[in-house]
């Protein structure tokens, strides 16, 4: 039997986006071609006001491009509606946010478990995993406002890649850590998310971070370049 190649995991064709300012439309993504195959990891750069948050947005169904194409596993997904991109994000996409975003005043263990209870999974070998190679496991019970920065990233990271994303978005996961940390931070994300299975696509200002990604795309006056 032929082996039948996979579809890209995300494919977005002639992806326009704009914003209104008053008077002014300003166009920040200007028919976007590109693709990321499954397992592959992507650093996206580029000058504050670029859009490439507004990116890592359309792709996980956050916001809506004013027109083009958007396919995720193949899917043609540009006339979605909530259900199903709240399906999709619930089976599929793990995000990895600035400022973490970690629930409170739920504990360790409750934010990891989280993503899995959506999908009325319980706990599992996997998670234990994931918060030994974090260095978390005896702060499972802490709640996460007692935690360090350093440590809610970590936290951050492990609710992400808790129901074994097939894609990881990542807004500046390194940002608010000293570079010591960021570097300690950026070899366990790859790690793990290797051993998950998961794409990434990260947004970074930090030319160490991007140095771990498999490809660094640069967004600048709304074209990607390699």
């Amino acid at each position: 039997m032929p082996i039948v190649p996979q579809p890209p995991l995300v494919q977005l064709s002639q992806v326009c986006k704009g914003f209104n300012d008053g008077d002014q439309y300003h166009r920040v993504l200007d028919c976007l071609d590109l693709l990321i195959h499954p397992a592959e990891t992507v650093a996206l750069t580029g000058p504050s006001g670029s859009g490439k948050s507004t990116l890592l947005n359309i792709i996980g169904g956050f916001e809506y491009p004013d027109s083009g194409q958007l396919w995720l596993q193949g899917a043609d997904c540009s006339h979605w509606h909530d259900p199903q991109w709240s399906r999709f994000r619930r089976q599929h996409l793990g995000v990895i946010f600035q400022q973490f975003n970690l629930l409170t005043p739920l504990n360790v263990h409750d934010n990891v478990l989280f993503p899995l209870s959506l999908l009325g999974q319980k706990w599992n070998d996997w998670c234990d995993y994931l918060l030994q190679k974090l260095s978390i496991s005896e702060l499972a019970q802490r709640p996460v406002e007692q935690l360090s920065g350093g440590q809610q990233q970590r936290v951050a990271i492990a609710r992400a890649l808790a129901h074994r994303p097939a894609l990881l978005l990542a807004d500046e996961p390194t940002g608010n850590l000293d570079a010591d940390a960021a570097e300690e931070v950026m070899q366990l994300l790859c790690k793990l998310a290797a051993d998950a299975g998961s794409a990434i696509l990260m947004v970074t200002h930090s030319d160490s971070a991007a140095a771990h990604m498999q490809r660094r795309w640069h967004l600048q006056q709304g074209k990607v370049h390699e």
